[in-house]
């Protein structure tokens, strides 16, 4: 009897010509490639397709917020977001903000222009410092981590700026504080567009006339007190 079965050295081949054939016809007909589509590279960081913003403008968002914009930085830790509200100015050109998370917890980024010991806490508190004394100070990678009795921080240089994330104690754990520092980085085109106030809401706005100051003079608080003590 002549046996009508194929050779099996066939069956392999078949699949595979089958399988190619099956394959290609998929992606001709959803138009799938290795190529990203252009719309996601035109994307921002954040995905968005959104076309980035003018620098011009962002300058002068910040320039009205009294803030330089290379100064601005972000972070992210999980569950935080920015309060908006919190952002600012610190001393002279620096940038502050503060991250919350729904049971109250507050994360402080600050960047500012600070000696070296402001980082490095390897000799103690800075000069001038009134923090409670350092029950902790050690090297984290590249960042120094300190602590006190009542809150923490890590700290880090950037050129002539010291950027620093802190918290206390009792509502940021360590963990989540390292992870705040580490992905903490000067805002781009995008976040500063998220960040800086939005144009004309700082416009108009005077500095607050305090009673205390007297009109001549370099401006010092009048302290007296009254005949009432």
């Amino acid at each position: 009897m002549t046996s009508r079965s194929r050779s099996p050295r066939l069956r392999p081949v078949l699949l595979t010509a089958t399988l190619t054939t099956t394959l290609a016809l998929a992606l001709a007909a959803t138009g799938c490639g290795t190529e990203p589509a252009p719309d996601t590279r035109a994307a921002g960081p954040s995905g968005s397709a959104d076309p980035a913003p003018d620098r011009a403008e962002l300058e002068a968002r910040a320039s009205a917020a009294q803030l330089v914009a290379e100064h601005v930085w972000v972070t992210e830790a999980a569950g935080y977001a920015l309060a908006r509200q919190s952002v600012g100015v610190l001393g002279d050109d620096g940038f502050g903000s503060v991250y919350t998370e729904p049971e109250g917890g507050q994360i402080k980024l600050s960047v500012e222009r600070l000696p070296h010991a402001d980082a490095d806490c390897t000799d103690g508190p800075a000069s001038g410092s009134e923090q409670e004394p350092l029950v902790t100070c050690e090297r984290d990678g590249e960042q120094w981590y300190r602590a006190t009795e009542s809150g923490h921080a890590y700290a880090r240089e950037q050129g002539d700026l010291v950027v620093t994330l802190s918290g206390t104690r009792q509502e940021v754990d360590r963990a989540t504080l390292r992870s705040a520092a580490l992905a903490a980085h000067r805002a781009d085109d995008y976040e500063l567009d998220q960040v800086l106030p939005p144009a004309g809401e700082t416009a108009g706005r005077q500095p607050v006339e305090r009673g205390d100051l007297p009109p001549v003079g370099d401006g010092a608080p009048n302290n007296d007190v009254g005949a009432s003590g």
